[in-house]
């Protein structure tokens, strides 16, 4: 940090991706939050320009609100690693594997950690015919928050149409049927975990819109699931790299007891809208929204 009697703090958001209105929704509460801290807080919608920007704005530090490629994938944290900026959340690397699902699993697998069944296939072959029995998933391996994902029931007449823009290559995962769980990393402490309940799928609507899904927080669930899923959670964070925080998802199949636990993905930038869970999860372990996006500050770093 510099003399300056209010550290200044640029805050990233907006960009490119699919998620720009996501991104858009996190950073402004994450720069309102700040400013209740008592930071100098200058919010910068993330282009081209954004090395220029940072160069006039001249920041202590960088909080980056970005959600989905380009802002989440490694590529603005190595630029913020050029630039000398020490930044918010994950560095180069974890930020890259945890944005690719199907390394993301490979790392899991390494730990020790249960997922679900998966392949890479060209999206040209999955339109095709069905490369896995139904039911399963099919989704890009590199996007976030449920963007282009398609559930393929049992009772399918034939293989998901996907749109024109899906990649060349997609994911085709098992489906993992029960409950969606969920558990923030904060630092080396997992906070909680959260029973996500939504009358269908867990898609980009039920995440965002208020009203879009139910939180029980804590989840009421067997203490041993429970358990794993905080160990689950940390370990995974351990085993991707990450820093700040980050937030892992499950799906747990309650008739099989421990064995229906599985992970599905670890966010190396958790949203921080009104709706998000990282948020929640830090207020009901006693973290009030301003001092948890103070400690994500004071925790940004560089060259990770």
């Amino acid at each position: 940090m510099s003399s300056r009697a209010s550290p200044r703090v640029a805050v990233l958001l907006g960009g490119p991706s699919a998620e720009r209105e996501v991104s858009l929704s996190s950073g402004r509460e994450c720069a309102a939050a700040l400013r209740g801290e008592g930071f100098e807080v200058v919010e910068i919608d993330a282009g081209r320009d954004l090395p220029a920007r940072l160069a006039e704005v001249a920041p202590d530090v960088v909080f980056n609100g970005l959600h989905g490629r380009w802002g989440e994938d490694g590529c603005v944290q190595g630029l913020l690693e050029w630039l000398g900026l020490p930044y918010t959340h994950s560095g180069v690397l974890a930020s890259a594997l945890a944005m690719d699902k199907e390394r993301t699993k490979a790392a899991y697998r390494a730990a020790g950690l249960p997922v679900a069944e998966s392949r890479l296939a060209p999206a040209e072959d999955v339109r095709a015919r069905h490369v896995m029995e139904p039911p399963y998933v099919v989704k890009p391996y590199n996007e976030g928050s449920s963007v282009g994902v398609y559930l393929v029931h049992e009772a399918a007449n034939g293989p998901p149409q996907l749109a024109a823009d899906m990649p060349e290559v997609v994911m085709v995962e098992r489906f993992a049927p029960g409950r969606e769980l969920t558990t923030t990393v904060m630092g080396d402490r997992p906070l909680t975990v959260t029973d996500i309940l939504t009358d269908g799928w867990y898609d980009y609507d039920a995440k965002y819109k208020p009203g879009g899904s139910r939180h029980e927080v804590p989840a009421n669930i067997p203490a041993d699931v429970f358990d794993s899923c905080l160990d689950y959670a940390l370990r995974a964070h351990q085993a991707l790299g990450c820093r700040g925080i980050s937030r892992t998802d499950f799906r747990w199949d309650e008739g099989r007891g421990l064995d229906g636990l599985v992970l599905l993905e670890t966010n190396t930038q958790p949203g921080m809208t009104p709706t998000s869970l990282a948020p929640e999860q830090a207020a009901v372990s006693g973290i009030p929204f301003g001092a948890f996006c103070r400690w994500i500050v004071e925790d940004a770093s560089c060259n990770r």
